[in-house]
Formats: C-alpha cells, structure tokens, sequence
C-alpha cells in the first residue's frame, strides 16, 4: 500500500487587481449619488487633469497724451478761411470736423476770405480735463507809403484762444467752439544775465573764439573745428550759412578766470556768450548770439560745448554730455 504523504495546500500567488478601474468604479458611483450631470462630467473626463495658471494680466500700455496745440492751429486756420454763407463748402465742412457746433464767420459776397500766411501756437495752458491754446495768426497787408513811396507789406498779427478738453488719458481731443480773439500774451520774464565780466579784446579767449566761430560759421571751409574743440566733442558746421565776413563783437564770461590775459591751469572751466556779425553775400549783417564752455588745456582755451544763444547751458555740463555733443547742429 502506497504511502500516504501528507498533503500540504499549495500556495496560489495572488495578483493585485489594478487601481485605476476601481478608482473609476468609485468615481462613477459616488457621480451617481452626486446626480446626472456629476455622472456625465465624470465619464467624459480625461485620465489626467493639467491645472494650467492663468496668464498673467498686461499692465496697461502707457498713452502718450495728445498735444491739442497741433488741433488749435489747424481749427484757426481753417475757421479764419470758413464762410458762414457757404456752410457746404470743403472748408466749413473740414472746420466743423473739428468742432460739430462751431459758428463760422459770415461775410458779404464781395468781401474775400482772408487767409493767414502762418498760424502758431505760442502759449498753452493745461488744467483739469480742460486745456486752453493761444494762437497767433500772421497775415501780410498792405500799407500805403507817404510821399509816393512803393506801397509796403506789413505783417498783421492776431491772436485767438481755443479751449477744449481731453488729450489725456486716451481721450481725444475735442474742441468747444469757435476761438476768441485775445491780447498778445504778455512776453516772459527774462531771466538775470549771468555773463556780468568783460572778455577783453585780443585776449587768449576772445582770440580763440573768433577763429572757432569763423570756423564754424564758414562752414569749416577756414579749416577743421576739432582743432578748437576739446577732446571728445562733436560738433557739425552749418553748411548753408551764407556770411562772407564774420566777427566777435563782444564777449561775457561768468567766471573772473576768463577774463585773464593768461591762460589758466589746465581745467578751468568758464561759460561765456559770444556776439556775431555776420555779413552775407547782399551785405546784409546778422547779429547772432551763441553761449559755449569753454575749458582751458595745453595752454590754450578749448570749446567743450556749444548751444544756441536760447537757454543757458546746463550746470556741469561736459564735453561728453548729450547737450554738448549735440550743440552746434541746432
């Protein structure tokens, strides 16, 4: 009789169901107890859900505000050419584009429309969401000569304020109606002088000067600017300037150390205003004004900037400034 071995149970391995149908197996039913529209957005899902961040918002761009004073010169002109009697005409219709509710002038048939030869604007003032245009209109007119001299022109200046509002903020410029006639604006203080001490005659400076500014003046054709101008700078020559004699009349320094025989140390710095005659080929002088700095080197006293006899220069203004090195081109 065969032995009886003792039989032992064998050991199944098991294997682990995978998670994923259970979880949607969950997923579904706890969507049932949610309700339909729980259940449907469970189904049509996507395995994997990607949280995306929302795009950070632009800072909003920066407008420029609009110049009305561009507006004020094209409506003057237009509203000084308009005629009431013939609202149809490209005139009125191109005025009232700029200002639906204007009144345009009316004149009799016989009389002609005037026109200005140039209209500017010469003062701007700006208050809250309002703004205000002084305008000056230039006409040449006619004059009789006493004597029987030839007739002459003379210029006719008037001026005109328009006000409106916007320019700022995106808003557009809008106009409130026609301008009104004004006084000329009162000229602005004029600033006191700095340029109190005398650069004498057939100095050092005064000797440099002239030969820069004929230089200058003649369109570098007397020789090289560089030879004038400290290291660094750069300044172009006005190729169209038609003098064909060209002087310093008068120099005024804001320093004592301009003003010596000698020239000074090396780096001594002076502002000066330089006066011009410039003649021109019909024998016609010009008296022009420029302010420059001028630094001693070697010896010898070199421009390091130059401007327009308009604005003072800026205080430590140097030969590698933008004022400097654009001076001169102006």
């Amino acid at each position: 009789m065969p032995s009886l071995r003792k039989l032992r149970p064998e050991t199944v391995p098991l294997r682990t169901a995978p998670r994923g149908p259970r979880l949607v197996r969950l997923a579904m039913w706890g969507a049932l107890g949610a309700g339909p529209l729980a259940l449907a957005a469970t189904l049509y899902a996507p395995p994997t859900a990607v949280v995306q961040a929302a795009p950070a918002p632009h800072p909003a761009e920066a407008r420029t505000p609009a110049d009305p004073r561009g507006a004020a010169e094209l409506f003057v002109d237009l509203w000084l050419r308009a005629d009431g009697a013939n609202a149809d005409s490209g005139i009125a219709t191109a005025v009232r584009g700029l200002a639906p509710e204007v009144d345009l002038p009316k004149r009799p048939r016989s009389t002609d429309v005037p026109a200005a030869g140039r209209v500017v604007a010469v003062r701007t003032t700006v208050g809250p969401g309002a703004w205000t245009v002084v305008v000056a209109a230039v006409r040449d007119r006619t004059e009789s000569a006493p004597g029987g001299s030839p007739n002459t022109a003379a210029p006719l200046v008037r001026y005109y304020a328009v006000s409106g509002t916007g320019g700022t903020e995106g808003v557009p410029v809008a106009i409130g109606g026609a301008p009104a006639e004004v006084a000329a604006p009162d000229a602005a203080a004029v600033p006191a002088a700095q340029f109190t001490r005398r650069v004498p005659a057939g100095g050092a400076l005064e000797t440099s000067l002239g030969e820069f500014v004929r230089a200058y003046l003649g369109g570098g054709q007397s020789g090289g600017l560089e030879r004038y101008l400290s290291p660094g700078l750069r300044v172009s020559a006005p190729k169209t300037a038609p003098y064909v004699r060209v002087e310093v009349t008068d120099v005024l320094a804001d320093a004592e150390a301009a003003t010596a025989a000698a020239v000074p140390a090396d780096g001594t710095k002076s502002r000066v205003q330089i006066r011009v005659s410039g003649e021109d080929k019909q024998g016609v002088r010009w008296p022009l004004v420029y302010r420059a700095e001028v630094t001693a080197r070697a010896g010898r006293w070199e421009v390091s900037a130059l401007e327009s006899g308009i604005t003072d220069l800026p205080s430590g203004t140097s030969s590698s400034s933008p004022a400097a090195a654009s001076g001169g081109g102006r």
